[in-house]
């Protein structure tokens, strides 16, 4: 996102939805923010997170994200800004830069667990932004949608934001609400159902299934892929995750026909890492 747009969203949510009592993460992002603020591109960073944590707590999907990992040079940069204020020796420099330095690595491991909080705080495991949502609405054109293992449902919430006349059927077994937050935070109507029981349901209706971030615990995204190839072998397959990593069972990964044809490299783009999860959505077969 560039520094126009982030302010200009920035400026918009300023007032809107307080919230009362904040996360540690987010005072600790603060601070950092209020220390480094002499630094743009540290700036950059912790005020990406905490605007999308702003736009998920006001019930909006959140921006695309760049890498949330401190630069390379981040030293060097503090080095020189504080050589130019400040003559070698001088005690009041030497305060800032053990300050600044001492503070680093607490920030650099906030950046990265920034996935984390958003799973811990808002079930949001796949980072479903709005420009992702608005790509593949244009991909799907208009066509009827089933999501299943939908969670809390911001896949669904994007696509209707987008086009508020297609059909899309949001269904979860919300049988993970009492470990974690999915289901917790529904952004949308959903339909409390799992898997193969939606698929009977909305099977004849739809065009698509979506399935975004599957566990990689148990197989019922393999028995998804079966039941599909076995009583629904014309609808399309959409599965967002990362191949063989964070998401989906060995048995899926290992039998899933993995396609991604032009027109969905250009949804792509969007699920672009912020971290070491390398996201991706994928036609399967």
């Amino acid at each position: 996102m560039n520094p126009r747009k982030l302010k200009k969203i920035k400026k918009q949510f300023h007032k809107e939805h307080t919230v009362v009592h904040k996360s540690s993460y987010i005072q600790q992002l603060e601070q950092y923010g209020e220390l480094f603020s002499d630094f743009s591109k540290i700036k950059f960073l912790i005020n990406n997170a905490l605007l999308n944590d702003r736009l998920l707590r006001s019930g909006l999907l959140p921006q695309p994200l760049p890498k949330m990992l401190l630069p390379d040079d981040t030293q060097d940069i503090i080095f020189k800004q504080i050589n130019s204020k400040y003559p070698q020796g001088d005690p009041t420099g030497d305060q800032l830069w053990n300050k600044y330095t001492a503070a680093l690595p607490k920030l650099d491991e906030l950046l990265r667990n920034f996935r984390d909080y958003l799973e811990d705080t808002y079930g949001m495991w796949s980072y479903t932004n709005s420009s992702f949502t608005n790509a593949l609405s244009k991909y799907l054109n208009g066509t009827p949608v089933l999501e299943i293992m939908a969670g809390n449902g911001y896949i669904s919430k994007g696509l209707r934001n987008s086009n508020p006349h297609q059909t899309i059927y949001t269904t979860d077994s919300q049988e993970w609400v009492t470990e974690n937050e999915t289901g917790k935070h529904p952004v949308t109507s959903i339909e409390k159902l799992d898997a193969i029981a939606a698929i009977d349901k909305y099977g004849n209706e739809v065009q698509y299934v979506i399935m975004s971030w599957a566990p990689d615990k148990g197989d019922q995204d393999w028995q998804v892929l079966q039941y599909l190839r076995k009583n629904y072998p014309d609808i399309k397959f959409l599965v967002v995750g990362e191949q063989n990593g964070a998401t989906d069972s060995k048995a899926f990964w290992n039998n899933a026909q993995l396609s991604q044809p032009e027109d969905l490299q250009k949804v792509n783009q969007y699920l672009k890492t912020f971290d070491l999860i390398d996201e991706q959505i994928y036609l399967v077969k």
